[in-house]
């Protein structure tokens, strides 16, 4: 899919065909639509291409008549009826008529852009709009470590009582999360580095603090990531043990109820032996049934007493 948008008249429209200074935003496009753009702007097949491949890496090449920048946004993706996050690349095309974007599906990072919804945003400041993605990009990865925190925390209070594996896995999954995030944000930092040495990129004084703010905020996105990673491997390995302790307590539980409910098994299995009535305690008695009764539930209380004292409950 291919739209197009420009600003006119200070706000942002979407437009049919491409304009001098417009965005051309391509998600997941076809491999016609690659080909039309390519011939139509000298864009290399496959740095068109280069953003679809998942493992693709984060980088800047620097073309005769475009720059490419490729950088690794986050995104949800749907596994078992959860959401779980991931990273996919984004592919930043600058050329001296217009900017590209692609990628392989819709992503947050660039929607705001799209809706009008970003501050000072326009598609003939090009260099500015590169910045305001990366901003937007670091922004959306400390809002989605934020709720992985979150995350984390109502899995370990479900954790503190369980006996499955199923905590265990979720803690992994968000593990795993952390790992593409930690990855990915120190590649984009490296882009970020290069990013002030390239000369097709135009510097521009009012924008420095819009290149600081994108620096701190992919700094703060990678201290939060690792930081949440190392509580994580932590829970790991402790909740391993937690929730081996706790079959063990049920285990334990079930074993001294056993004991308990043994007791009258055994005596009501000896009274009902085919031996001679006359042998049997209290068989000849009126009450002797309910006697026999009570004296196995009387002393199955008191086994249960005594493993309790011990501490077995």
């Amino acid at each position: 899919m291919v739209r197009i948008f420009k600003t006119i008249e200070g706000a942002i429209h979407q437009i049919q065909e491409p304009q001098e200074d417009c965005w051309i935003a391509m998600t997941n496009p076809t491999a016609t639509e690659i080909f039309e753009m390519s011939e139509r702007f000298g864009i290399e097949v496959d740095d068109l291409r280069a953003p679809l491949d998942e493992e693709e890496r984060s980088r800047i090449e620097v073309e005769d008549n475009y720059t490419l920048i490729l950088v690794d946004v986050p995104m949800i993706e749907e596994r078992n009826d959860k959401d779980w996050y991931g990273t996919i690349p984004l592919g930043i095309i600058v050329t001296k008529k217009v900017i590209f974007t692609v990628c392989l599906e819709d992503t947050q990072v660039l929607t705001r852009f799209m809706e009008g919804r970003v501050r000072n945003f326009f598609t003939y400041m090009k260099t500015r709009f590169i910045l305001q993605i990366l901003y937007r990009n670091a922004t959306m990865y400390l809002h989605y470590l934020r709720i992985i925190d979150k995350k984390s925390e109502q899995v370990e209070e479900k954790l503190h009582m369980s006996t499955r594996n199923q905590e265990l896995m979720e803690l992994l999954e968000l593990e795993k999360s952390l790992v593409y995030f930690t990855t990915s944000l120190r590649s984009n930092e490296v882009v970020l580095e290069k990013l002030l040495k390239v000369e097709s990129i135009k510097q521009y004084p009012e924008d420095t603090d819009l290149l600081e703010d994108v620096i701190i905020e992919n700094k703060q996105a990678i201290e939060m990531a690792n930081i949440y990673s190392g509580i994580l491997s932590s829970m790991m390995g402790t909740f391993a043990s937690v929730i081996s302790n706790n079959l063990n307590v049920v285990m334990k539980v079930l074993s001294v109820i056993t004991i308990v409910m043994s007791i009258p098994t055994i005596v009501f299995s000896a009274y009902g032996m085919n031996l001679s009535p006359s042998g049997m305690p209290f068989s000849a008695d009126k009450w002797g049934f309910l006697v026999v009764i009570l004296l196995s539930i009387l002393v199955s209380i008191v086994a249960a007493v005594i493993l309790s004292k011990k501490k077995f409950f």
